[in-house]
């Protein structure tokens, strides 16, 4: 699921419909208990049921919701045979819906999510006297398409506050299927994308998974600015060819750019903050 380029919320559609527990499940398994839930969110703030892939939330979807995605994205033959056999037969089982006695009385709390990360970060860039502007608008964007946006709109701000530093944040999660056998993540790979846009300019660009895992690499992110791509011509480095390879890793950890902190044991999704002057 992590390399087909399914975003979160079709990732959970299909975890819901395939286990024991997630998608109501566990709250259906514990009534007549009265529940109560907190939860830390790596989904988007209007999807709370996809966290875990909400095992004592109501599911709205479906399991033609399930089979229409599994198809679209093309993995049928590639899921374990025991898989398989559901999609084949159509015999996948349904999950609880909202109204379903299972979640009568239950409440839900959500401690921390990528807003919480979002305003974090604002706060601590405003204290540098910088002019900030927030943009959530690319949330399950692809990749180049999130990249040209944010590119666009900071450059924007900038000539609308001559003589300032200028920061735009942005949060949440890019679609950025896997194409190479290298090592990266959609963070590492946003900030390449970013390199030859920006080369010459005043611009610098950085993007960080919260839980310190960035997809099959050690690192959680990468940072790049105007003299990027000068610095890895030097050293007979082609960010095209690491895009084309999903190497982003090397590409960042040869230049020594490559964010690493190692897992945080948290995640509140991804923070990118891109700054012009």
């Amino acid at each position: 699921l992590v390399t087909c380029g399914a975003n979160i919320v079709q990732m959970n559609v299909l975890r819901k419909h395939f286990s024991a527990i997630k998608g109501g499940r566990l709250a259906e398994r514990a009534f007549p208990a009265r529940q109560v839930t907190f939860y830390v969110s790596d989904v988007p703030p209007e999807q709370p049921s996809t966290v875990a892939s909400g095992p004592t939330m109501p599911d709205e979807s479906t399991v033609g919701d399930t089979i229409e995605i599994a198809e679209k994205l093309g993995i049928v033959d590639s899921l374990p045979a025991s898989i398989r056999g559901f999609f084949r037969g159509r015999h996948i089982p349904e999950t609880p819906k909202p109204g379903h006695e299972a979640f009568h009385g239950n409440s839900w709390f959500c401690l921390l999510d990528n807003h919480d990360g979002l305003n974090r970060l604002g706060n601590q860039v405003r204290s540098e006297g910088w002019v900030v502007e927030t943009d959530i608008s690319v949330d399950d964007w692809p990749l180049e398409r999130a990249v040209d946006h944010l590119l666009t709109r900071l450059r924007e701000l900038r000539s609308n506050y001559p003589g300032r530093t200028v920061a735009l944040l942005t949060g949440g999660e890019l679609s950025c299927p896997v194409i190479g056998d290298g090592q990266g993540g959609r963070n590492q790979a946003f900030v390449l994308d970013c390199v030859e846009k920006i080369a010459g300019d005043n611009i610098a660009v950085v993007s960080a998974g919260t839980d310190g895992v960035d997809g099959n690499s050690p690192a959680t992110g990468a940072v790049a600015d105007g003299s990027t791509l000068e610095r890895a011509q030097l050293s007979s480095l082609d960010p095209g060819d690491f895009a084309r390879r999903s190497d982003s890793y090397h590409f960042f950890e040869r230049l020594q750019d490559d964010l690493t902190t190692g897992p945080t044991g948290n995640n509140v999704r991804d923070l990118r903050l891109l700054v012009a002057w």
